[in-house]
């Protein structure tokens, strides 16, 4: 026990320090940097992001799988537990006010993604098997000078250990929280279940996950964001107050009342970033793994669909999760995580509100285990080849039950930490590279005009 306190006690302090002021500093800022030098592009652009979405269906040069697909994989990693969990945790943590700070997070984060995406798909490689790999290890060994390959060799290492925190272990755990709950099924149990299931998809490689991210995660998103509409269509009376609620309590503190505890402002600056970056990964650097796999061939086009990850996960879906807690009057009650969600979305939906999280938690984590798996795997096969991927995909299906029965207080703290251990050498290396993404993206709407 003295040694679980000593390990508790020192990652919490590294937490803090990772967590601090530069590294929100260095988020937002990468973000607003690139999102001033792109000129706005990626809030003017939605619209022609979707259409490259819609176009994206079919492949339009070399990759593996399409251009939609591979946002479909993206989104599967980042829809989970970050938009019911991480939401909840957040306004637990942090008050109201921590949803305004996910909002900040995800407008500079578009810019953040676009980049990250169309570095990925401009700096790809072939691997020993002819499949097209990139993200953040290749753009910075192959778009920077040879001083800066310690930064790409740091995000591999973080990266694949990152994985069994925010992709593996914390989905399983959260999944086997709200089940135990709702359905009174035992962890270990509900562990072994998508133990099994991850390891009937992961056989496939790449081509199977990003199959069937494209045909769950559609559904499953536009399943559980009209749940959620419903909820706040019953209490539309209460949004213009919940809204006001959010903006206040982001820069100003809010008092103790029911189980909440209170919150300063720095605690809502804080977890609203940290939980928005845990649920959209922008500056993480792991969706541009999963982008550079498509079958394109511009850089820009990709890196249009690749922002409205950030898009739809954060303005859309945590969105709806965060509000639906604050007009049920739920945040103040004392509970957190994925047991806050269940209990706001049965409060307004008596009999199977708590249904709805607990089928949408478990979708949606399942999905997030299998799109990590994809970042986890081409971080390793980086480091040490494509002999690494067996091994590597055994040890990710054995941390499924194992993640199901640990502690959740101590996951949380380990990925949050490893998260912001991945995003610095890939903020760097955005920051360093920014220049190309702006030369590109001019040149690319030049030629449109």
């Amino acid at each position: 026990m003295e040694i679980a306190a000593l390990l508790t006690d020192w990652i919490t302090q590294l937490n803090g320090i990772v967590w601090g002021p530069l590294m929100l500093v260095l988020i937002l800022g990468t973000g607003f940097v690139l999102m001033v030098g792109l000129r706005l592009m990626p809030i003017a652009k939605i619209g022609y992001g979707f259409r490259m979405l819609w176009a994206g269906r079919d492949k339009q040069g070399d990759g593996d799988i399409s251009p939609f697909n591979a946002l479909m994989s993206s989104l599967a990693a980042t829809i989970g537990t970050g938009n019911i969990a991480g939401v909840a945790t957040a306004i637990f943590l942090g008050g109201p006010g921590a949803l305004f700070w996910m909002w900040m997070t995800a407008l500079v984060g578009m810019a953040t993604k676009y980049a990250e995406a169309v570095l990925a798909v401009h700096f790809r490689e072939t691997d020993e098997n002819g499949n097209k790999v990139g993200g953040p290890m290749y753009y910075i060994k192959n778009g920077l000078s040879s001083r800066f390959a310690w930064l790409g060799t740091s995000f591999a290492i973080f990266g694949a250990l990152a994985g069994f925190g925010i992709g593996n272990t914390i989905q399983a755990n959260s999944v086997a929280d709200v089940m135990q709950s709702n359905l009174g099924v035992p962890p270990l149990m509900t562990g072994i279940v998508i133990a099994v299931l991850v390891a009937m998809v992961l056989i496939g490689g790449i081509k199977r996950i990003a199959e069937v991210a494209g045909r769950i995660v559609p559904f499953m998103a536009v399943s559980y964001v009209v749940a959620g509409l419903v909820i706040l269509m019953m209490h539309i009376s209460q949004l213009p107050a919940a809204f006001e609620l959010v903006f206040v309590s982001a820069f100003s503190p809010v008092a103790a009342t029911g189980g909440f505890a209170g919150a300063a402002v720095w605690a809502a600056i804080r977890f609203g970033v940290a939980r928005g970056v845990f649920s959209n990964e922008a500056g993480l650097g792991s969706a541009p793994i999963a982008h550079a796999a498509a079958t394109t061939d511009s850089p820009i086009r990709q890196g249009t669909i690749a922002m409205l990850g950030t898009f739809i996960d954060t303005l859309i879906v945590c969105t709806i999760t965060g509000m639906v807690i604050i007009v049920s009057g739920a945040w103040t009650s004392g509970e957190t995580g994925a047991s806050l969600s269940s209990m706001a979305f049965e409060s307004a939906l008596p009999g199977f509100g708590g249904f709805i999280v607990a089928f949408g938690l478990s979708i949606f984590a399942f999905t997030t285990i299998l799109g990590w798996s994809i970042y986890g795997e081409k971080c390793v096969t980086y480091l040490f080849g494509v002999r690494s991927i067996v091994p590597f995909r055994i040890l990710w299906i054995l941390a499924v039950p194992l993640g199901a029965v640990a502690n959740l207080s101590f996951i949380w703290l380990v990925a949050d930490t490893l998260n912001a251990l991945m995003a610095i050498p890939n903020l760097i290396a955005l920051l360093l590279l920014s220049p190309v993404v702006f030369k590109l993206t001019r040149d690319y709407f030049a030629d449109k005009q």
